[in-house]
């Protein structure tokens, strides 16, 4: 059982930027993808970003392409989601979630836990 805490979200206006971290438990997270999702009132959780097991391989949602960057330190046990550049439309609760599997998926019900959420509101 891996447990994920998330920190890092809060209230920044448009333009600004947020770093979110998520530290897991386990020591088996060196050998896992991650994924940050989001979820904003009345939508459906969307894959923000995603990274493999030692960064090789990575996935980013069309609108935060080029303002997000999701990385890893697997010393830290800690997976980051730097965002710059928000936007209103940004506004969410993002998750951090681990697979049990090295490599990326995209639905969420292929990740095995979910760290409890961190609010991030933009305000324009």
């Amino acid at each position: 059982q891996i447990q994920l805490v998330e920190s890092g979200g809060g209230l920044v206006q448009a333009g600004g930027s947020l770093r979110l971290s998520c530290v897991a438990s386990d020591r088996t997270f060196s050998n896992i993808a991650m994924g940050w999702f989001r979820q904003a009132p009345g939508k459906e959780r969307e894959l923000v970003a995603a990274i493999s097991w030692n960064g090789g391989n990575l996935y980013y949602m069309d609108s935060v392409k080029g303002r997000f960057t999701i990385s890893r330190d697997n010393a830290e046990n800690t997976v980051f989601l730097q965002m710059n550049t928000l936007k209103p439309e940004d506004t969410a609760v993002y998750y951090c979630a681990a697979r049990s599997f090295s490599d990326i998926a995209t639905i969420d019900s292929w990740y095995d836990y979910w760290g409890q959420g961190t609010q991030v509101t933009v305000s324009s």
